[in-house]
């Protein structure tokens, strides 16, 4: 299968499991920038309700707030588990309003969003985000790709086998970078560049042992291919 024609997720719902995954994010208004970690929850409709922002003053400008609920930004940023070159695999920005909720809790009305990543930015529109799902493999994906890399020689070095020759060309190192119902994302690093390569999985994951099965039909694929020369890790 090429890879014109892996299915993978939409912008829409990427941006989706981005917003499942996250475990921090800024919200910037037009008197205030604040990082939250770990203190947010997002609902079906894409509203993110913030717990306890650390910045009392961010709540006190929403309470004056001359004209409703302020528009605002909240921002995510999506960074890969494992030490690839060029981390950060995409940046979501929500653009909204917040309204208080509360001395101790705040409430951002997603209207947009907009996803940015290493192929473009795509602007999604409140109707498409809500009618979309996280992966179902969104919030198990670090731990997953995390214990891939550990066991580079037997699992990642395998697959590059499946991987297109002129990929393999000058590569100096392989790793996991992503990770969906769909399949594996491998990165192939040369001294200077990288490319990114869709490993597909024979059926759609539903949850993360279906995920484990296609994983290992994958590497029965690799391995009943001949052997090249890989490249290793240092």
């Amino acid at each position: 299968m090429s890879a014109a024609t892996c299915p993978e997720p939409t912008p829409a719902e990427r941006a989706r499991s981005v917003l499942s995954a996250a475990g921090s994010l800024t919200v910037t208004t037009h008197g205030h920038r604040v990082e939250l970690i770990g203190l947010h929850t997002v609902d079906a409709a894409a509203r993110l309700l913030l717990r306890n922002p650390p910045d009392a003053h961010l709540v006190a400008e929403l309470a004056m707030a001359p004209h409703g609920d302020p528009a605002s930004l909240v921002e995510f940023t999506d960074i890969a588990p494992v030490a690839v070159r060029d981390r950060v695999r995409a940046r979501l920005t929500l653009g909204g309003r917040l309204t208080a909720l509360g001395p101790k809790a705040v409430v951002f009305n997603t209207a947009r969003a907009v996803l940015t990543e290493d192929d473009g930015t795509t602007t999604i529109g409140l109707d498409e985000l809500t009618l979309a799902s996280p992966d179902p493999l969104a919030t198990h994906e670090a731990e997953m790709l995390a214990r891939l890399d550990a066991a580079h020689a037997d699992t990642v070095a395998p697959l590059t086998r499946l991987l297109p020759p002129r990929l393999q060309l000058g590569a100096i190192e392989v790793r996991p970078l992503r990770l969906d119902r769909h399949g594996l994302v491998l990165r192939v690093q040369t001294p200077d560049a990288h490319h990114d390569a869709r490993l597909p999985f024979a059926a759609p994951a539903t949850h993360p042992g279906e995920a484990v099965r296609q994983f290992h039909l994958l590497l029965a694929r690799a391995t009943a291919r001949p052997r090249r020369r890989l490249p290793t890790r240092s």
